[in-house]
């Protein structure tokens, strides 16, 4: 007979040992270890997974996924074209982002294209799902609400509902009775994701999994269900702002570097057909320290404002802040300034931020951040009806990006006038889209054309 096992599992990491530690050796969490008992019995029956057969891959059918288009232009946008049957699909973000109301939302329009649709929650309770939709303006018979936190017993009603669509509100809040641990914890997670899994490539229904994430960003339960499911979606965006970020990080059947664009208004998240104007809508007119970028976030061109201020530095060692923006990279174009432009920033504050709470992590925004630091020490606006991308190398060069083409289409779609681009990229292009473009080298250069 097989004996149940005691082990102590960190909660952050999912480091297992056999006696409780203080410490995470792995990780270095402080108090992260629980206590958890295996039943191999349990585990061995809690993956009925069922027998397989061989088979080559020439003889495997063929064919496109069956999608679910949901009627949400960004959440399909992410999502790959739309919600792919039998998909297990995670969305992760901060408490109060918005996650529940986008869920609520979403499913509203599949009940009404594609039949009922089943909303396990269990942390709220019917009468709070209920003030929701009506703030939301939703009102459906097709939306079956079942409070429930057995995942067999949400099993057993989908498998005899079938559902259009099942969402688990939250994941960390079910637990499977195999285990005996708490719920929450790395192995119910684990178990409980892997039984809904099982169930939603067994009957072709589409799950959704909301999940809740640490202070450090990530979702709880150490990545085990980032590995288990198809679909990683993570809510962004910042509490003093009104956009709301949905971003792709794992998708098994589409692109993973989307983004969905939302605002968040008192009737919940509306979907922004146009964020580049958004994003400038409020841009001030010749202020130094401002420039425009031209980012792509997957197949999107987006125009974003990046600001920078510099000034004298009153403390002995100059500050440096950086936010939407790589910290390590705005250093490593500081530098660049100092030796190759001739810039004196050794003394001076530097401080950059994407305006709008959105994050860019393409190296074609350096030629833009190095245009707004350069503006605001020189006291010298940018251009209004100016853009530009570009990366930057360490010998001052500005290196050619891919899709310049459709950067500069969405520029002249905006309204702008002027491109400030790499050399590279200026001689390989067909046409010039209403622009004034200039091809730039080197950082002293891209300078010099900067200036009004």
């Amino acid at each position: 007979m097989s004996k149940i096992k005691t082990v102590f599992q960190c909660q952050s990491c999912g480091y297992v040992s056999p006696k409780w530690l203080g410490k995470c050796p792995d990780c270095g969490a402080w108090s992260s270890f629980s206590e958890e008992k295996q039943d191999p019995r349990a585990l061995k029956s809690s993956n009925p997974r069922g027998s397989a057969e061989a088979q080559p891959l020439s003889k495997v059918t063929g064919g496109r996924e069956k999608r679910q288009v949901i009627g949400i232009k960004e959440l399909d946008r992410v999502l790959g074209g739309g919600l792919v049957n039998g998909a297990i699909t995670l969305i992760g973000g901060d408490p109060g982002i918005g996650k529940s109301t986008l869920i609520l939302q979403a499913l509203s329009k599949i009940a009404e294209k594609y039949g009922a649709v089943l909303y396990v929650s269990g942390e709220e309770s019917p009468e709070q799902i209920k003030l929701r939709a009506e703030r939301l303006s939703i009102d459906s018979d097709s939306i079956i609400l079942l409070p429930e936190t057995l995942v067999e017993n949400v099993i057993a009603v989908a498998g005899n509902m079938r559902p259009s669509a099942l969402v688990i509100d939250s994941i960390q809040t079910v637990f499977t009775e195999d285990l005996t641990s708490a719920p929450g914890s790395v192995g119910q997670i684990r178990e409980s994701a892997a039984k809904l899994m099982i169930f939603a490539k067994k009957s072709q229904v589409p799950v959704f999994l909301i999940g809740h994430v640490t202070k450090e960003g990530a979702i709880a339960g150490p990545r085990v269900l980032e590995h288990i499911v198809d679909t990683v979606l993570y809510f962004e965006g910042d509490r003093g702002h009104s956009y709301r970020i949905l971003r792709t990080v794992k998708n098994r059947f589409g692109s993973t570097n989307e983004i969905g664009i939302f605002e968040m208004r008192d009737n919940g998240l509306t979907e922004i057909d146009n964020p580049s104007e958004l994003f400038l809508s409020e841009r001030p007119v010749d202020a130094s320290g401002s420039a425009v970028i031209v980012s792509m976030e997957g197949t999107r061109p987006l125009l974003v404002e990046v600001q920078a201020l510099v000034s004298p530095t009153t403390f002995g060692m100059p500050r440096r802040t950086s936010i939407g923006v790589d910290f390590n990279r705005v250093n490593l174009l500081i530098a660049v300034l100092e030796k190759k432009a001739g810039m004196h920033l050794g003394g001076m504050d530097v401080f950059t931020n994407i305006v709008g709470g959105l994050k860019i992590i393409e190296p074609a925004s350096d030629l833009g951040i190095i245009a707004a630091i350069s503006s605001s020490f020189r006291e010298s606006p940018v251009n209004s009806k100016t853009c530009l991308f570009g990366e930057v190398g360490l010998s001052g060069e500005i290196r050619a990006v891919a899709r310049s083409e459709t950067r500069l289409k969405e520029a002249a779609k905006i309204g702008f006038k002027n491109a400030i681009i790499p050399k590279s990229n200026a001689e390989r292009l067909k046409t010039d889209f209403g622009l004034n473009i200039t091809g730039v080298k080197d950082v002293e250069e891209a300078i010099e054309h900067i200036r009004i």
